[in-house]
């Protein structure tokens, strides 16, 4: 059954680690899935969330919702914003998962897990796979990495992997984001319309 763009519900899990703005990326979806109609439900999930720390937060919107928690195999999208982070979400995937990831790789103190190697786990993906330099790009063309999470998000919506209007998402982050940051997000969600991948 769909209801507006979507099915009958639409589950988002994003996983990254401390200081990347997860939370922030859960109140720009949530405030534009309400824009549209949805109904809404979202979870923090972490451990020291701290900067360096996991961080797993979920969102789901749809017709009813009645459950904040994206269950085993049920992930519609998993948005990636650090690698290691990311190879969590092959717990919520199914045959038609999408994972949007940031190419972003932190190191883990004591732990001998290379960029290389992870790499070679979510290439295995195949198509499902958007693996995209945000964090790059973001500090090459704005100054600031941070931003990458709001950019893979903009982007998603331009590129319809997230079923909600571009507007819906520029409007959140005009309401979301504080004055003195909302100019670089207006900047930000403005160079995601204008990328090719």
């Amino acid at each position: 059954m769909k209801y507006g763009n979507i099915k009958t519900d639409f589950n988002i899990i994003i996983l990254g680690i401390g200081g990347q703005g997860q939370i922030t990326l859960l109140q720009i979806l949530a405030e534009a899935a309400m824009n549209e109609g949805y109904d809404i439900r979202i979870s923090e999930l972490h451990g020291l969330s701290q900067r360096g720390g996991s961080v797993e937060v979920h969102i789901r919107f749809g017709k009813k919702i009645f459950s904040p928690l994206v269950f085993q195999g049920k992930g519609d999208l998993i948005l990636g914003l650090e690698i290691q982070e990311t190879i969590k979400g092959f717990y919520f995937a199914n045959k038609e998962t999408k994972f949007l990831v940031n190419d972003y790789f932190l190191p883990i103190s004591g732990i001998d897990f290379s960029k290389v190697s992870t790499l070679s786990i979510l290439r295995q993906l195949k198509e499902k796979l958007i693996l995209i330099e945000a964090s790059k790009i973001c500090q090459e063309k704005l100054g600031k990495d941070v931003l990458a999470g709001v950019y893979l998000i903009s982007l998603a919506c331009f590129k319809k992997i997230i079923p909600l209007k571009p507007e819906s998402i520029l409007k959140a982050i005009k309401k979301i984001i504080p004055e003195k940051y909302l100019e670089l997000n207006l900047k930000t969600f403005g160079l995601a319309k204008s990328s090719q991948f």
